[in-house]
């Protein structure tokens, strides 16, 4: 049986590739009390020491990936599943029931008019039909390069490959019912989100009505 979220409050999914400025939109959402469930932040937090799916993760990919203190070795684990599709999906089957289920309870509990759940693999995850609209924030591919080497301090070849991973830009803009565009200019960016607020506000409105 598939674990569907259950939600009073419209879901409304965020995504966009990697480095794209998904917090940056996400937060501004956040700024007009929305309710923000960021399986980014949910993925950290199953992963702490303690939590079987740390174990786990040990079991498959080794100590290799553990650091001293007993955490998760992000940087090397990345650099393993980002170069064999394999062991990346491996770790997606592991980690995404569990994200579902913690997105759930937090969907459960949230009072906002509407949600916003950010799913950056959302394109690729079958939480796609738990939301009743897909923002795609979206920007040029040259521009997530450029961010994603001075966020991350990747090397070029492993933030193409991470790049490259993911669903291409047209077919992440195909299944948009929304798009901001954050291109580099934070206030065009937030003009964006305050226009899609007023339409979110709208849409939550009809559904509590209908």
């Amino acid at each position: 049986m598939t674990l569907k979220i259950q939600s009073k409050a419209p879901l409304f999914g965020l995504t966009g590739g990697i480095a794209s400025g998904k917090t940056t939109v996400a937060n501004m959402f956040a700024e007009f009390g929305v309710a923000v469930i960021d399986t980014d932040v949910i993925a950290r937090a199953v992963v702490e020491p303690g939590e079987p799916a740390l174990d786990e993760i040990r079991r498959v990919f080794g100590s290799e990936v553990i650091q001293s203190n007993g955490a998760l070795a992000r940087k090397r684990l990345r650099a393993i599943v980002f170069s064999d599709d394999g062991l990346r999906k491996k770790l997606e089957s592991m980690l995404h029931p569990r994200i579902r289920a913690e997105a759930d309870r937090l969907a459960a509990e949230a009072i906002s008019d509407y949600h916003i759940v950010v799913v950056p693999l959302l394109a690729e995850s079958p939480m796609k039909t738990d939301m009743d609209r897909i923002l795609v924030v979206d920007c040029s591919e040259e521009i997530q390069l450029v961010r994603l080497l001075e966020r991350d301090a990747e090397s070029e070849d492993q933030a193409r490959r991470i790049i490259a991973s993911q669903v291409d830009r047209s077919t992440r803009l195909a299944m948009a019912d929304d798009v901001v565009s954050n291109e580099g200019d934070l206030s065009a960016t937030r003009q964006q989100v305050t226009e899609l607020h007023t339409l979110y506000l709208s849409l939550a409105a009809d559904s509590v009505t209908t």
